[in-house]
């Protein structure tokens, strides 16, 4: 009986020896496990495979742990300011061709979607150790999961840029025909949208995209979500201020108020063929997952419920921001509205628009090299060049910035950033790579059925919204080649 004890401990201690030896030489080298599945033809027991897998979960982390020193308040401030985007000057668009219940419905299911795609991505990461979107994903699938997580996270970060940049094309001109004292209709090439752009991206945000470091532009972060707060305040206060009949408004919104079309009464459920950017429209705005779990490792004494809770807290903040920018933004203009709602405010004399309006241009202008970083630091980690080199560094940057010019230049409006970049990354980030992260490392985890299920479903559901959104921005966008009145 001793002999046989003995040799069952032997045998014990000799199945644990590899997997203890694997882990300790490099957390990242799949030999004996790979992707959370042990690869041994001997091992037939379905329980001790399983028991194998959880445990070498546990104890493979891809990321070495390091305390956070952020209060859970500090920490709801920084991912509402991540979530906060330009994507709330299209909510009033999408709510005039969605009608108000129909955006309301919309808007609940998008932020209840997005907490729950949160809650899937906090377990995944407790589960491998990874606070790095690019490692979990590769941590989880191998390369081909960093590639679709970098893809999808660098497209994101790319249409915010264009779609920050397109403000400052939209937006800068009027600024500074206020300053002149020039009218709307005043045109030379130093007021062109496309020059400025161009003059602000190479005079401005140039230099700060060379810095080899960019960390101080987070205190940017507090002043750009200050930004948007006021920018809220003023679209309620215009609301009571300009009549529906739209007088005290410059000449193009006269001429559209007395359309035959105009009515100043809302519309709570409309389907048209602009139906279709609402959903991708809002389901930008609520991107923030490439900012969750760096939030989430910098948390004082974390813990997957307390991120939970900063994640519902400031999911909760902006819904209430989102839904009365939109609403008081349609109620202000109704059908008129545009792609860009700061756009319509076009007052010739009000010096309140045109400080909102500064403000706006000087907030985006400010955090175009914050994003810029991150989609070039994950390019240099593709190509596995991390070590600084000052030719490399200025090369990439001169010409990421080209090209993104270019397409500010070239796309006819914010609704087409909103609408392509909603139907491929967004979705993404919120439906298809949590869920699908979840579900291949619970695979092994029969405890988890239902919650399984819930992500199965949860993963079907942002494949159906793909299949069906995709084409149907292309067809509008075709339909109407490529034009709108929000450029």
């Amino acid at each position: 009986m001793h002999f046989k004890a003995g040799l069952e401990l032997t045998e014990l201690q000799n199945m644990t020896v590899p997997e203890d030896d694997n882990i300790s030489n490099d957390s990242n080298d799949f030999t004996e496990v790979e992707n959370g599945q042990i690869n041994s033809k001997f091992i037939s027991d379905r329980e001790s495979r399983r028991s194998l897998t959880n445990s070498h979960l546990e104890k493979k982390k891809c990321d070495e742990y390091i305390p956070g020193t952020t209060s859970l308040g500090m920490s709801v401030f920084n991912l509402s300011n991540a979530i906060m985007g330009s994507g709330i000057l299209g909510l009033a668009f999408a709510l005039a061709n969605t009608g108000i219940l129909l955006f309301l419905l919309l808007l609940v299911s998008v932020t209840l979607l997005s907490i729950y795609s949160i809650h899937l991505l906090l377990v995944c990461s407790k589960e491998t150790g990874c606070m790095v979107y690019e490692k979990l994903g590769e941590q989880v699938f191998g390369t081909p999961g960093k590639m679709i997580v970098f893809g999808a996270t660098s497209l994101q970060n790319i249409g915010a840029m264009l779609s920050y940049l397109f403000i400052v094309k939209n937006e800068l001109p009027s600024a500074i025909k206020f300053l002149m004292g020039k009218e709307e209709t005043f045109l030379e090439w130093y007021v062109d949208g496309r020059i400025l752009v161009v003059t602000v991206t190479f005079c401005i945000i140039l230099p700060l995209c060379l810095l080899k470091n960019l960390g101080y532009l987070g205190y940017t972060s507090g002043f750009s979500l200050s930004c948007m707060v006021f920018f809220l305040v003023v679209v309620i206060y215009k609301k009571f201020q300009i009549p529906c009949d739209g007088q005290g408004l410059n000449a193009t919104l006269s001429i559209l108020s007395n359309s035959s079309e105009h009515t100043c009464k809302p519309k709570y459920v409309i389907f048209n063929s602009k139906t279709v950017y609402a959903l991708p429209t809002i389901a930008f705005a609520f991107v923030c997952h490439p900012s969750v779990l760096p939030i989430y490792s910098e948390l004082k004494d974390r813990s997957q419920k307390k991120m939970q809770l900063v994640s519902n807290i400031s999911f909760f903040a902006m819904f209430l921001m989102y839904f009365m920018t939109a609403i008081f933004g349609y109620l202000t203009f109704y059908e008129n509205v545009q792609s860009d709602l700061l756009h319509k405010y076009q007052s010739k004399d009000d010096i309140l628009i045109l400080t909102v309006r500064l403000a706006v241009i000087v907030a985006v202008i400010l955090t175009v090299p914050v994003l810029f970083f991150t989609v070039r630091s994950s390019l240099f980690e593709m190509a596995r060049k991390t070590k600084f080199d000052l030719c490399r560094h200025v090369l990439v940057t001169f010409v990421l910035l080209v090209i993104i010019n270019l397409l500010v230049i070239f796309i006819p409006s914010m609704k087409d950033i909103f609408g392509v970049v909603g139907v491929t990354s967004a979705n993404m980030l919120i439906f298809i790579l949590p869920s699908s992260l979840y579900l291949k490392i619970t695979q092994q985890d029969g405890s988890k059925l239902t919650q399984r299920i819930w992500a199965s479903l949860f993963l079907a559901l942002g494949v159906l919204f793909s299949l069906v959104s995709i084409p149907l921005v292309i067809y509008d966008w075709v339909q109407s080649g490529g034009s709108d009145e929000g450029h």
